[in-house]
């Protein structure tokens, strides 16, 4: 009868909790996935970049909702058993209090490995995936990065003005500067339009001038109509990976070698690997590996509710206090991180805490529920 209970709360547990995981996690995904646009608008990507990289950001939502969804999860079905008097069912037919908040321990671990997979594997790997769709994709809607009144440099090398923009497109009073190892080359023009020839993307400039410098000195010309070439210049997309893309064997080994090594130089094949970025590299190994760790406490901490029944007059407090100390790791392992230094051995204390806690908690849950160990 014992494991029909454990099924049965479990299966509350992980339904409520899949449900309101997905649902949050899809509301912030669309309001997200709206703020992306820009990347299509204003960097004249095309749809099928927006899609993939709006897609691959959600493991990185899901991951950061993981803990909170968890203890709210937690909280909720729990509280709504003691509301509904099904939890005096597990008492009546022998099960322990601590063997149920074991139960459930043993249930938040499992999850704490899924999301130490999540964090440590999955969502580098989406977020490098992400980007890469940026540093490889071409710009093909150049008539939407160009804002009037505003220095454009979404082509590297390459910054335009445009004074203002009429209904068809037709820019006017440009400014044009491209920027090259051998030199530069400034263009002024009345006019401007985007036109398409043999699918190359040109600008077509009317009544300009341009003014070329090099080594061989300054060159100026004037023109009545010029064509200006897009299609061999690339974005000013970042291309190096940020630490928070990197895998997670990466970061294992460029701590190993920085931080343990004689030669204080950065790693040849892995990007971000310095010394001055140790500090940003720790951060991301705990954000990874050491925050999971909140999740069994966080679950503990809901099985404060059990210590005592709907019917005590201090039961409603008892639940406002089990909420806001829940609340109050997981806004703590969250500010953690910025605890974080470039010194190992100072970070082992902060990297402690979730495992001290635990271990406190646990002792004094025991010891309230009289639960005598060998």
């Amino acid at each position: 009868m014992k494991k029909i209970l454990f099924r049965k709360l479990l299966r509350d547990y992980i339904s409520f909790f899949l449900i309101a995981l997905f649902s949050a996690s899809i509301i912030i995904w669309v309001f997200q996935a709206v703020n992306y646009l820009d990347i299509m608008i204003e960097d004249g990507r095309d749809y099928i970049v927006y899609i993939n990289y709006s897609l691959l950001n959600f493991p990185k939502i899901i991951t950061r909702l993981f803990p909170f969804v968890l203890f709210f999860s937690l909280f909720y079905v729990t509280t709504k058993y003691e509301n509904n008097n099904e939890l005096i069912i597990f008492w009546n037919f022998g099960v322990h209090k601590i063997e149920l908040t074991n139960f459930i321990i043993k249930f938040s671990f499992i999850l704490m490995t899924i999301q130490i997979l999540l964090a440590a594997i999955a969502v580098p790997k989406s977020q490098d995936t992400a980007r890469d769709f940026l540093r490889t994709s071409n710009i093909n809607f150049y008539e939407n990065f160009v804002k009037p009144q505003k220095f454009n440099d979404t082509i590297k090398g390459v910054t335009i003005y445009s004074e203002s923009k009429d209904a068809d497109g037709k820019l006017n009073n440009l400014y044009l500067k491209k920027e090259n190892e051998n030199g530069f080359q400034i263009t002024y023009a009345k006019e401007g339009i985007f036109k398409e020839f043999n699918k190359v993307p040109v600008l077509v400039l009317f009544d300009g001038q341009t003014i070329t410098g090099g080594t061989s000195g300054i060159t100026t010309f004037s023109f009545s109509k010029s064509d200006f070439p897009l299609n061999n210049f690339k974005t000013n997309t970042t291309t190096y990976k940020k630490t928070q893309e990197l895998s997670s064997l990466q970061l294992y080994k460029c701590i190993n070698f920085l931080y343990f090594s004689k030669l204080k130089t950065a790693v040849n094949d892995i990007e971000n690997c310095t010394t001055k970025n140790l500090k940003n590299i720790f951060k991301e190994i705990y954000k990874r590996l050491i925050i999971p760790f909140y999740i069994p406490l966080l679950s503990l901490i809901v099985f404060l509710l059990i210590l005592s029944s709907k019917e005590n007059s201090n039961y409603y407090k008892l639940k406002i206090f089990t909420f806001l100390f829940g609340l109050f790791f997981i806004i703590f392992s969250e500010t953690t991180v910025r605890l974080i230094s470039d010194n190992i051995y100072k970070n082992m204390i902060i990297i402690s805490l979730p495992y001290l806690s635990f271990v406190i908690l646990y002792l004094f849950v025991l010891k309230k529920l009289s639960f005598k160990s060998f």
